[in-house]
């Protein structure tokens, strides 16, 4: 089947929505430590602290605004959290002074409407093709992402800091056009399979399927919000100018796709996802070591690269792996956790970027990252052979311990 007339123009909307509000958020991560230097009381941990602190409040506020929507309808909700937003931006881009940017990168975590855009899509789409436009949102998340990374630094290069929140509260302010021109709803519905459920909340915590891939996605963020922390200083210390790190990010984002795309294959083929997830593991640990001691740009530069095929084939496939494996009528609480954990991570990230950072540079970032990465790749090595050794037969005849869960 394909999409209807009606569904193509939801999906068209709510996917240029979610994709500016992701590029609002994201394209401050490059660009944020290395232009926030000249607030007045920066310091490596406070601009650390405003670098994550919109994942502390995205992971508090994404299930109440979720429940406000089912109550008062998803349009009012999304147009609400745009409105936050950009205020967000705002104060961002008129602060002079480290603690506005901190208030204002945590207001904008605040509008907190990714779960309510993706109930609106589920309210709009047909049940056998809401898979298909969950998986197209997607795409267009890791394309902001890309994209982010890479016009952030053009926009900084050009207009400094607050250039680069004027434009997020632009981009805020389109989205809300775009709410404006999407078709009248149905009534807002409350999707079982996307509910989110607390009586659940205990064994969705302990499945052993669903603890590797929550933990995975922690580590992942914040390791990456860490990186972020010192990378464009030490891409700057390393005579790489501020107006080229753009175009740096650039061909290295796009490689870190083509190196990433063979992986999915090759995991979706020979059903192996935990042994590529070591994989991928294994490439963002080294990527990590070689930051920490790496001396010269483009040394660095291609660690970057292998980082990004780890970290874009994981971000790839964690998602999907959660989808498949929760059981449907608790898949939403099980995205509920999932996204806590990694708007947590990238909390985390910043909080221990900065400091690591201030402490020993970037070898201690390197550490840090380093280490959570090993006990993920462990936990996930003894963990899920649950779901790839034994005891998968197990669960096909019955005898899973788990299968209170699912029954």
């Amino acid at each position: 089947m394909a999409f209807n007339s009606l569904e193509k123009k939801a999906l068209t909307g709510l996917a240029l929505l979610y994709a500016s509000r992701m590029l609002g958020l994201f394209m401050v991560l490059p660009i944020l430590t290395l232009y926030g230097q000249s607030l007045t009381g920066a310091t490596t941990v406070l601009l650390g602290i405003a670098l994550g602190i919109y994942g502390i409040t995205q992971a508090v506020l994404q299930i109440p605004l979720g429940m406000l929507s089912d109550r008062f309808g998803r349009k009012p909700v999304i147009a609400a959290g745009l409105l936050i937003f950009i205020i967000g931006s705002v104060i961002a881009a008129l602060s002079e002074h480290v603690l506005g940017v901190v208030f204002g990168r945590a207001l904008q975590g605040a509008g907190a409407i990714a779960s309510v855009i993706l109930a609106l899509l589920a309210d709009y789409t047909r049940p056998e093709e809401r898979t298909k436009a969950m998986a197209i949102v997607g795409a267009i998340i890791g394309g902001s992402f890309v994209l982010a990374v890479i016009i952030g630094p053009v926009i900084a290069s050009a207009f400094g800091l607050s250039g680069v929140f004027w434009a997020t509260s632009l981009m805020a302010l389109s989205g809300l056009v775009i709410v404006y021109w999407l078709p009248t709803p149905p009534p807002a519905k409350v999707h079982e399979e996307r509910r989110w459920q607390g009586s659940q909340l205990g064994r969705v915590v302990r499945d052993r399927q669903l603890v590797p891939l929550n933990i995975g996605v922690f580590v992942l963020h914040l390791t990456m919000t860490m990186m972020f922390v010192g990378l464009p200083v030490v891409l700057v210390q390393q005579g790489i100018l501020g107006d080229q790190l753009g175009w740096v990010y650039a061909p290295v984002m796009v490689l870190s796709f083509l190196g990433m795309v063979p992986m999915i294959a090759l995991a979706e083929r020979r059903k192996a996802h935990r042994v590529f997830l070591i994989l991928a593991g294994a490439f963002i640990t080294l990527a990590m070591a070689g930051l920490g001691l790496s001396s010269v740009a483009w040394l660095s530069i291609g660690l970057v690269w292998l980082f990004f095929v780890g970290f874009n084939f994981v971000e790839a496939s964690l998602p999907s792996l959660i989808s498949r494996r929760a059981p449907e009528h608790a898949r939403g609480t099980a995205m509920g956790v999932f996204s806590t954990g990694q708007f947590l991570g990238a909390a985390l990230g910043g909080l221990c970027g900065g400091w690591a950072y201030q402490q020993w540079g970037m070898i201690g970032i390197a550490m840090i990252g380093i280490a959570v990465m090993l006990v993920w790749m462990v936990l996930l090595w003894v963990l899920d052979r649950s779901v790839t050794g034994p005891s998968a037969n197990r669960q096909a005849s019955g005898d899973d311990p788990d299968l209170s869960l699912r029954s």
